[in-house]
């Protein structure tokens, strides 16, 4: 019973910890342009703080090198300004998402975060927080079977956005995610966009739904120009995905 608690309480720490450091970004992703603005400005002043504390700390680097590469590290002034800019690190973002591996746990909201901002309001994301990697990254760490059903929705929600949309870079990533929630809820979306007006949605959502009913088929880009090649009533001008 001590050792539950104690993991209990360790876990809500860590939580309170990850909402005092990115908490304020879920404004980012809010309906409110004004809130959406004011978490922007809070990112952008994060930022700046993050690249400061980083011309300090290459500063030092400089500075110490006489020292030799043990020394140098262990100089107080120079450990100290890493540590700062860690600190700063973490309080923004893309880079205070690169802490910890998995897809759960105190993390899995901000990882969340940042791939629905980046789904809702991709001009705004790519603005002030491109970061292709980082979401291929967290796209494939989503992409497991077992998650709860309100992180299942909000995936599910995600693939349906996606599709409805002219390609961006790394959006073939989330074949993964659908497959990895694939279930009633998610192909009745994808027939509906499939079915509808939006050549993008017709295209995607048929793509991703053929994939689907074949799990052995591997989501490469030869698959891709493949099925696009092949497909009855295919439409022109779609070259296939950057990534």
């Amino acid at each position: 019973m001590t050792n539950g608690a104690a993991g209990a309480g360790s876990g809500s720490d860590e939580a309170d910890a990850w909402r005092a450091r990115l908490g304020w970004a879920f404004g980012l992703i809010a309906d409110d342009p004004a809130e959406r603005q004011a978490a922007l400005a809070h990112l952008d002043g994060a930022r700046r703080n993050a690249w400061a504390a980083l011309d300090r700390s290459n500063e030092l680097w400089h500075l110490t090198r006489p020292l030799g590469p043990e020394e140098q590290y262990q100089e107080p002034a120079f450990k100290r300004a890493r540590e700062v800019y860690a600190d700063m690190c973490s309080h923004s973002l893309p880079e205070g998402l690169w802490v910890g591996e998995g897809a759960r746990g105190p993390s899995l909201p901000y990882a969340l975060l940042f791939l629905e901002w980046e789904a809702r309001f991709p001009r705004e994301w790519t603005e002030h927080a491109k970061a292709w990697g980082t979401k291929q990254s967290l796209i494939r760490r989503m992409a497991v079977a077992d998650h709860d059903q309100p992180t299942r929705a909000k995936l599910i929600d995600l693939v349906e956005i996606v599709v409805q949309r002219a390609y961006r870079c790394k959006d073939r990533e989330y074949v993964r995610v659908a497959r990895a929630v694939d279930g009633e809820d998610l192909r009745h979306r994808l027939g509906t966009a499939a079915a509808s007006d939006n050549p993008w949605a017709r295209l995607h959502a048929g793509y991703v739904l053929w994939l689907l009913d074949r799990p052995e088929v591997p989501n490469t880009r030869h698959v891709w120009r493949t099925w696009v090649a092949e497909a009855s009533g295919r439409q022109r001008g779609f070259s296939g995905p950057c990534g």
